[in-house]
């Protein structure tokens, strides 16, 4: 029995992964690490809890000792790494603790794994010779596209907020250790994620929270920015492809090739709400409002997934529009009680 090291694994995708891959790994065992900050909770992951091959541990990844020590006594024989500060709004207000987390964090862990399973640059240890630690990213160290054009692998990075600066020194600091050190690594980089276990805060369940407590439904400037729509279940599927027969030392991007502007997102929204919930009077349309857009709000990402589709064979098995009804059902009935 391996054990894997996944972290951030109670959060929105990592808590998605976790059940997916302890289901369909029997030869590993899951040490799931989280700091529970505000993005983070035990719930998202309940359905594991008591599983005999999954084990939950709370730290901090920026905590050297700490990451070192878990490491020496799990002998981890691979690496998935989820644990970020993602908020953009946040990166905004608080930049800080976006790089401590996203670039000290993610070298802390590349470091210690390094150490346990190398002996030398190109040399691998005896038990770890196809050890594995596979980064998890985002499409936002791209930048911002225009009305036309894909984010490729080879697209130059040009992060715009502080999170994606953060995410992109990350993304670096894993492709040095691939060149320098030999050691294997896979990169994945993300199109905009939604479905169940999301953090309230993020648009998709802001709209279905503020639409049945008939709030405002607030929607940056225009509503026109453009996000690629990757339904959580079909990115964790690419992850562990990728994790599983990627090459080493490659990135990969998984895109949903569902491109929609926010305008597209809250009345598709509102409209599955008049089905599946109708108000009294009225439609949840007349709850959207618009309020000034943030900084540096990227106006368009999309992504070209051509790569992972030809070389691993990888393909989203949900359209935004049968996603987006799975999901909505799901908040409904998570905030049901609320």
């Amino acid at each position: 029995m391996k054990n894997i090291l996944v972290t951030g694994g109670a959060g929105f995708i990592g808590a998605n992964f976790v059940p997916y891959f302890i289901q369909n790994n029997l030869d590993y065992h899951l040490i799931n690490l989280d700091l529970l900050t505000y993005a983070g909770n035990l719930e998202n992951v309940s359905e594991v809890e008591n599983h005999p091959r999954y084990t939950f541990v709370q730290g901090d990844i920026c905590d050297r000792n700490f990451v070192e020590d878990l490491f020496q006594k799990y002998q981890f024989h691979d690496v998935i790494h989820f644990a970020a500060e993602s908020h953009v709004d946040n990166s905004i207000s608080g930049p800080e603790a976006f790089i401590k987390t996203n670039v000290l964090g993610t070298f802390n862990l590349l470091d210690t794994a390094r150490k346990l399973w190398m002996s030398a640059p190109n040399q691998y240890n005896v038990g770890f010779e196809n050890s594995r630690f596979h980064h998890v990213s985002t499409d936002e160290v791209y930048g911002t596209l225009g009305e036309t054009g894909l984010f490729e692998e080879t697209t130059p990075y040009a992060p715009n907020s502080p999170y994606s600066a953060s995410k992109a020194g990350s993304d670096m600091i894993v492709r040095s250790y691939f060149h320098t050190y030999g050691m294997n690594v896979v990169t994945t980089n993300c199109s905009n994620n939604y479905g169940p276990k999301q953090h309230d805060e993020k648009l998709i369940p802001t709209i279905i929270r503020k639409a049945i407590k008939g709030e405002n439904i607030p929607i940056y400037g225009d509503g026109k920015n453009v996000r690629d729509w990757l339904y959580v279940l079909d990115h964790c599927k690419g992850i562990e492809l990728a994790f599983k027969i990627g090459k080493s030392g490659e990135t990969y991007n998984i895109g949903g090739r569902n491109e929609r502007n926010n305008l597209y997102i809250v009345d598709t929204v509102c409209s599955i709400l008049n089905e599946l919930q109708p108000k009294s009077e009225g439609t949840y349309q007349d709850q959207i409002t618009f309020v000034k857009d943030r900084p540096g709000h990227d106006l368009r990402y999309a992504i070209d997934a051509t790569k992972i589709e030809n070389e691993l064979g990888w393909k989203a098995d949900e359209n935004f529009e049968s996603g987006i009804l799975k999901t909505v059902r799901w908040y409904l009935e998570k905030f049901k009680n609320k």
